[in-house]
């Protein structure tokens, strides 16, 4: 008996818009009993849990076709050519065109791996909406030009490019067409779209041509954004554009000066803190997230209080965070490292302190009335990205008002206002 092939997903945003792609050609070219798991090789961790899964596939269902893609098989595809269980490892340029990865190699070796720094190939796009109809993630642009020396991912992405303003806004535009009510801006450094373009441009022009192109868009997020990205013209946009989600999530990694430095950061914290300080001035609703990292190579005490003085003078309030793990094959791993004893007590005291954070920001929107986009039934978030449960169940991607009247850790609880 066959079964329809299934994409198993790790890792970033990204991978999930690229994995829509995928499905959406396995739909249209009907392909069966295969499984295709699109890798994230951004820790060794995660290469570890896409080598663990594929075992317990193969398991599962003994005869299936096991494919694999994503940056893990990009960066070491002989990590999976070498399993047994694998049919075929294919490369981040291959998974764009499903075609490409089912078809196979036509000689003895499983890999199908093309030099990703020499990738000229245009960036396709989703051709029907995603299956949960209440946001939709948008690729912006791909790969990354920039060196930080914890990161492998520039190795399984490629330098950067972006996509058109007309193709962007042609695929939000279908999304909405298709019932999504928020669209995400997603990529690798999405910061850089418009530097490789014939006619240099910058994020907040395309980000202006799609709050102009879309006039039925009502609800535009901006992912994972470095310090130094925010362009003036963006910036006026988020003071002024009520349809931009005042929530920001900052790849800010430490907040030591000489840290930044070795990670090979292109902000300083002072860039960090003002940046928090100009756009809560002109949008006072906004609320700050931001990645962490505890226990870099060097970092000593005096280091990480400063990441940890960041939190409140930035005014974050969701914290990710990461403790330290070498990557093999990035210049960080070959840096003096901390113990890992070290970095993961650090990486305690600064999530202590940001659950602490999170409970004073839920347990400050008890007794008030405000507006939660719906994403499966009861559950949903606030435009400032608090997690709400509602006593009544709503159709994903409606928005309602809702008054809240109690929190706990993990969430604040209400029902409808009016």
């Amino acid at each position: 008996m066959t079964k329809k092939a299934e994409i198993i997903t790790f890792g970033c945003r990204l991978n999930i818009y690229e994995s829509e792609i995928l499905k959406q050609g396995v739909k249209e070219h009907d392909v069966k009993d295969t499984a295709i798991f699109n890798s994230c090789a951004v820790t060794a961790e995660s290469v570890r849990q896409v080598k663990q899964s594929i075992r317990k596939r193969k398991r599962e269902f003994p005869d299936e076709k096991i494919i694999v893609t994503g940056c893990a098989a990009q960066i070491e595809p002989e990590t999976f050519s070498n399993m047994n269980e694998v049919d075929l490892v294919s490369g981040n340029i291959e998974k764009r065109n499903i075609l490409n990865i089912i078809s196979g190699k036509k000689n003895t070796s499983k890999i199908e791996v093309q030099n990703i720094m020499e990738n000229k190939q245009e960036l396709n796009g989703l051709i029907d909406g995603y299956d949960n109809r209440s946001r939709a993630f948008i690729e912006i642009q791909n790969g990354c030009d920039h060196r930080c020396t914890f990161c492998i991912i520039p190795f399984g992405r490629g330098n950067s490019v972006s996509k058109s303003v007309k193709n962007i806004v042609q695929e939000i535009n279908l999304m909405i067409e298709k019932g999504h009510k928020e669209i995400v801006l997603t990529g690798v450094d999405i910061a850089s779209w418009g530097h490789d373009l014939n006619k240099k441009s910058n994020l907040g022009f395309l980000v202006r041509k799609i709050l102009e192109g879309s006039p039925s868009l009502t609800r535009l997020k901006l992912s994972s954004m470095d310090v130094i990205g925010f362009d003036q013209e963006l910036l006026e946009l988020i003071a002024t554009d009520s349809r931009i989600l005042p929530h920001i999530h900052l790849s800010l990694q430490a907040g030591d000066n000489m840290i930044l430095k070795r990670m090979k950061r292109r902000h300083s914290r002072d860039d960090a803190i003002n940046l928090c300080r100009n756009i809560r001035s002109s949008r006072p609703d906004i609320a700050f997230g931001a990645d962490l990292i505890t226990g870099f190579p060097t970092e000593t005490e005096e280091m990480f209080i400063n990441t940890l003085n960041i939190v409140d003078e930035c005014g974050l309030d969701w914290l990710h965070v990461f403790p330290f793990s070498p990557r093999p094959g990035t210049p960080a791993a070959k840096m003096p490292q901390n113990d890992k004893k070290i970095s993961k007590e650090r990486a305690k005291i600064l999530r202590d302190k940001g659950e602490k954070i999170k409970r004073s920001h839920l347990a400050g929107l008890i007794g008030k009335e405000i507006e939660v986009f719906i994403e499966k039934n009861n559950t949903g978030h606030t435009n400032q990205f608090a997690p709400v449960k509602l006593e009544e169940n709503y159709e994903p991607g409606t928005s309602i008002i809702a008054y809240i009247n109690q929190s706990d850790n993990n969430f604040v609880y209400g029902r409808l206002a009016h």
